[in-house]
């Protein structure tokens, strides 16, 4: 049977690294993408646009699909917020737009959905607990409002599951790594590191994962997943200072100050207050602080076992990032 991937959020990190594997792959794809992002033409993939909060939008998704064609709809669309708040764009994109997502599926009888939800949809526990995967899932029992939303828009999906759908959800952690043009967080912390723009760097950290591995891992779920199932795809907990460690000896660059995690909470509210007037992100907020404090300690056991997921050591992530980041930042004619 032939197969065709949708893939949601298609000009994205996650979402763009998951067509660059497809297409190695010789895959047949089509890609959502938001209206006036229009990926460059030549890569094989026919790229649509829509907006996940209209349903009508997406429709051309589905319309002259080959009858026999297994459909595979990985949705990786959706807002990273660190704000803290659950702002009505990100629950509107975030829940609404799954909810959109599972109508369709049904209506087209696709094959299968892996849904991309996040680490931070898994209550944090206690800190010394290791987290693993997951029945139910409750926006009120996590913090901030990205995780809310992602809380809640995994439980839409599971309840799809349950009433026939065949879906698996699979979580990520804190994805860093190659081809983002989107502004990813820590691809920004590293590309503020080598431009020589970060004045230091805060205790605390994070379990940080190459977004090549998370690729690899929405496919395996889409192969080898239990409908119904939930994957964490995770890596291990890696400090600021330790990240930054490593890029300094692959690429480069000075050693930093290390500020307390009071001081970093201390100076947030100004950083955010300066982003905002030079209509800039911040990089560090109250709760991206909090985050880099919190229970990471993520076990992606049950994926190695069911789906053969192994993420790589940050070592090889990081210099590939500082690499793809410079051929990015260099002009073609070399001048």
């Amino acid at each position: 049977m032939e197969r065709l991937f949708i893939i949601t959020g298609a000009d994205g990190h996650l979402g763009g690294t998951l067509v660059r594997l497809l297409r190695r792959r010789k895959a047949s794809v089509r890609g959502l993408v938001l209206p006036g992002h229009m990926p460059p033409a030549g890569d094989g993939v026919a790229y649509f646009q829509g907006d996940v909060r209209d349903r009508e939008s997406l429709r051309p998704l589905f319309a002259d699909i080959p009858a026999g064609t297994a459909v595979y709809l990985i949705h990786t669309a959706g807002i990273v917020d660190i704000s803290g708040e659950v702002l009505p764009l990100v629950r509107a994109v975030n829940v609404d737009g799954t909810k959109n997502i599972l109508a369709l599926c049904r209506e087209y009888a696709v094959e299968r959905l892996v849904y991309v939800s996040s680490v931070h949809a898994i209550p944090e526990g206690d800190k010394a607990q290791v987290l693993h995967e997951i029945r139910r899932f409750d926006p009120d029992a996590v913090v901030g409002g990205y995780a809310k939303t992602k809380a809640e828009a995994t439980q839409a999906v599971l309840d799809a599951a349950a009433e026939g759908l065949d879906a698996v959800v699979v979580h990520p952690s804190g994805i860093l790594g190659p081809y983002d043009r989107t502004g990813n967080h820590m691809v920004q912390l590293v590309s503020d590191y080598l431009q020589g723009k970060l004045p230091a760097c805060v205790t605390g950290g994070y379990d940080f994962v190459d977004v090549r591995d998370v690729a690899l891992g929405c496919l395996l779920a889409a192969e080898k997943g239990r409908a119904g199932e939930c994957y964490i795809l995770s890596n291990r907990h890696y400090e600021i200072r330790e990240l930054l460690g490593i890029l300094r000896s692959v690429a480069g660059g000075r050693r930093l100050p290390v500020l307390p995690m009071w001081m970093a909470r201390a100076a947030a509210p100004g950083l955010q207050w300066v982003a905002r007037l030079r209509k800039q992100r911040p990089l560090y907020t109250k709760y991206s602080l909090y985050t880099l404090r919190s229970n990471d300690k993520f076990s992606h056991d049950k994926a190695t076992a069911e789906l053969g997921y192994r993420p790589r050591d940050l070592v090889q992530t990081l210099r590939d990032t500082a690499a793809w980041l410079r051929r990015k930042e260099t002009p073609a004619d070399g001048s």
